[in-house]
């Protein structure tokens, strides 16, 4: 059963790939170049730091000073 995506042969050391499984690989190879180019490019950014105080209503929790 042959489901030409790699062909067996091995000549001269290397295994040689049909045209559609070759084409797919230089695709993927130029993908992650991209991505390792963009990785490499990335800068840190500092923490955004500590977010204020917020005041909520908590419901039930009414309370009346009485004086």
């Amino acid at each position: 059963m042959n489901n030409e995506q790699l062909e067996l042969g091995i000549h001269g050391g290397k295994v040689l790939l049909n045209p559609a499984t070759q084409n797919r690989r230089t695709r993927a190879d130029w993908w992650f170049t991209q991505m390792r180019n963009i990785v490499s490019r990335a800068m840190d950014w500092d923490s955004a730091g500590r977010p204020r105080p917020e005041q909520i209503w908590i419901p039930g929790a009414h309370r009346e000073v009485k004086v």
